[in-house]
C-alpha cells in the first residue's frame, strides 16, 4: 500500500530551525518526483518546494528560497525539508505529495496523485 508519513513538526521560536521528514513505502521513491506544501488555517494550500526523480533538481517558492533546503534519500526512501530562520508566516500544516512523475511543480497540486496526512509547524514566541 502506497504511503507517505511526515514527521519533524513542532513548536519552535521566530529564527529558528525545523527538520521535516516525508517516509515514502509502496514505490520506489527514486522514480517520482516529491513536493511540499502547506495550508494555513483559512488559506489556500501553496506549494513550498519541490525536487525531482533524476537529477534531484529543487524548486522553491519565492517565500522560502534560502531558507529551506529539500533533499531526497532514495536509499531511505525520505524526502527531507530542513527549514530555517523560521519566520510567523511560515506556520501552517505541512504536506508532501508525491508526483505522477519525475518532474514536479509547486503550481499544480493536480500533478501529485497521493498525499501524506500533514505536520504541525507553529512559529511563535
Amino acid at each position: 500500500q502506497l504511503q507517505l508519513v511526515e514527521s519533524g513538526g513542532g513548536l519552535v521560536q521566530p529564527g529558528g530551525s525545523l527538520r521535516l521528514s516525508c517516509a515514502a513505502s509502496g514505490f520506489t521513491l527514486g522514480d517520482y518526483a516529491i513536493g511540499w506544501f502547506r495550508q494555513a488555517p483559512g488559506k489556500e494550500r501553496e506549494g513550498v518546494s519541490c525536487i525531482t526523480s533524476r537529477d534531484g533538481s529543487p524548486d522553491y517558492a519565492d517565500s522560502v528560497k534560502g531558507r529551506f533546503t529539500i533533499s531526497r534519500d532514495n536509499t531511505k526512501n525520505t524526502v527531507y525539508l530542513q527549514m530555517n530562520s523560521l519566520k510567523p508566516e511560515d506556520t501552517a500544516v505541512y504536506y508532501c505529495a508525491k508526483s505522477r512523475t519525475y518532474y514536479c511543480s509547486l503550481s499544480s497540486r493536480f500533478l501529485y496523485d497521493y498525499w501524506g496526512q500533514g505536520t504541525q509547524v507553529t512559529v511563535s514566541s
